[in-house]
This record gives structure tokens, C-alpha cells and sequence, in this order.
């Protein structure tokens, strides 16, 4: 009697524990099949539209200095796919302003006229992305082999005008020191600049205004106050801008370069 109350109690035992290892089974097999719940991925750009205090609409593009990509094009940005702004400056199709990805030059060859190799004719501001560094610059250069990086085979650069953020008294005429044009003349504006997190900045303001004015603009309501410097890219009619749900087409003209988002 003894050992069948135990061989009860044996059983009795074996078929809890057998129940619990079921049980966790079971849930084991739901966790690993219900979705985890993530929090929703950051976009890779942000747009949106801001209001100087001295009347300039600013239409702007957030993304990471990873997501910019340098384009050689014929036509206005908004009829292209790729979401984006105009460039530097050009003339007659060749490229005025450097336009470098990887030490090669968006159109052509590095040493080719008009390729983007080069800043035509002056040494002027060029904004370069260092992806080993991870550091951006502003670098017065007149050709792209001038260009102090950390590997050659990572690192882009955008040519300009220096919006010179951090020189309040000398901007202007360093603008001027490299035939910025119409500085003081009401036009549509482009320009990019960047801050302390290396967070890039493309904007483009469809209401006419002056150099001044447009880089005031962009000092106030870009980049919560944590600028650190950028360009004047081309402006007036080249002045463009697409994003997924807005365009500016400037004067409808064609350019010959835009900075391009990736995703």
C-alpha cells in the first residue's frame, strides 16, 4: 500500500512537471512568432518651410552627410525624380563650381574643364564631407586635388560662395573675394550649410532677396542655433527645389548639377 501511494504521488508529480514544460513550450512558440514591437524608424531627411523674421521663406531639407549624393544633370531638378536642389554655379553646360565624390568629378575626368573639378578661374569656398574623419570643412580651394582629406576614396565636396557664418564683419567681402554674384541684388537664393550633430542643411528660398538677407535668414531659423558655417550655392532662376510632396522650379531653366538625397 505504501509503494503505490507513492508511485501516485510519483506520477502525480511527473505529470505537473509535464504540464509545465508544455505550457512554456507554448509560450516559447508564441514569443518567437508575435512581432516585436519597434519604435518607428527616423527618416533619412526632414523637410520643411520656415519664416525669417525679415519676410524670406526658406524651404529646407535635413538629411545626414551619408545620404548626399553630387549629380551632373541637364534639366530643372523638379522634373527629375531624385528629390534634391540645384548646385553650383555653371555656364553654358560646363560646371563652374567643384562637384566631387570620391576625388572624380560628376562630369568628366578629374582635370577636365567643366567636370567639377574645379572652382573656375578663383579659389572659393567648397564644402567637404570627410566621411573617415567624419568632420565637415569649408575649404578655399580652387581645384579638387588642393583638398585636405583623410582617404580620398571617402569624402565629397561641394563647391560655392562662403556664407561665412562664423565672420560676421568679414563675410561679405569674401563673397565678394569670390565673384559671388548679385550679392546685393533681390534674387531667389540656394545655399548649404551645416551644424555642430553634422547634420546638412539644403535651402532654397523662393522669396527674392539679398546675400544679407539670405544668409540672415538662414542664421536665424536653420539649425536651432547650432550652424557652424556653409555656402551660397547658385541662385535666381537655378534656385530649385523637389521634394516628395513640393517643388520649386526657380524660372523653369535648366541646371547642370544638384545635390541629390539618396533615400
Amino acid at each position: 500500500m505504501h509503494l503505490f501511494r507513492r508511485s501516485k504521488k510519483n506520477i502525480a508529480s511527473l505529470l505537473i512537471y509535464f504540464l509545465i514544460m508544455i505550457t512554456s513550450f507554448i509560450w516559447t512558440i508564441i514569443w518567437l512568432n508575435h512581432p516585436t514591437t519597434k519604435p518607428p524608424a527616423k527618416p533619412s531627411s526632414e523637410y520643411s518651410v520656415m519664416q525669417a523674421s525679415n519676410g524670406i521663406a526658406l524651404h529646407v531639407i535635413r538629411t545626414p552627410p551619408n545620404n548626399i549624393g553630387l549629380k551632373a544633370i541637364t534639366a530643372n531638378v523638379t522634373d527629375l525624380q531624385n528629390t534634391g536642389i540645384n548646385g553650383g554655379f555653371f555656364w553654358q553646360g560646363y560646371l563652374l563650381s567643384i562637384a566631387v565624390v570620391n576625388d572624380l568629378p560628376v562630369k568628366g575626368q578629374p582635370g577636365d574643364y567643366g567636370s567639377g573639378w574645379f572652382n573656375i578661374d578663383r579659389k572659393r569656398g567648397t564644402l567637404v564631407w570627410d566621411e573617415k574623419a567624419q568632420t565637415f570643412t569649408i575649404q578655399i580651394v580652387e581645384a579638387a586635388d588642393e583638398l585636405k582629406v583623410m582617404d580620398r576614396a571617402h569624402y565629397w565636396a561641394q563647391g560655392g560662395v562662403s556664407m561665412g557664418l562664423r565672420n560676421p564683419d568679414g563675410w561679405a567681402a569674401q563673397a565678394v573675394s569670390e565673384e559671388m554674384p548679385v550679392i546685393n541684388e533681390k534674387r531667389m537664393r540656394s545655399g548649404i550649410v551645416y551644424d555642430t550633430s553634422n547634420h546638412v542643411y539644403l535651402v532654397v528660398s523662393p522669396t527674392p532677396c539679398t546675400g544679407d538677407e539670405f544668409r540672415t535668414a538662414v542664421t536665424e531659423q536653420v539649425g536651432a542655433g547650432e550652424l557652424v558655417d556653409g555656402l551660397f550655392l547658385d541662385g535666381d532662376g537655378s534656385s530649385q527645389l523637389k521634394v516628395a510632396n513640393y517643388t520649386l522650379p526657380g524660372d523653369h531653366r535648366q541646371v547642370y548639377q544638384m545635390i541629390a538625397l539618396l533615400n
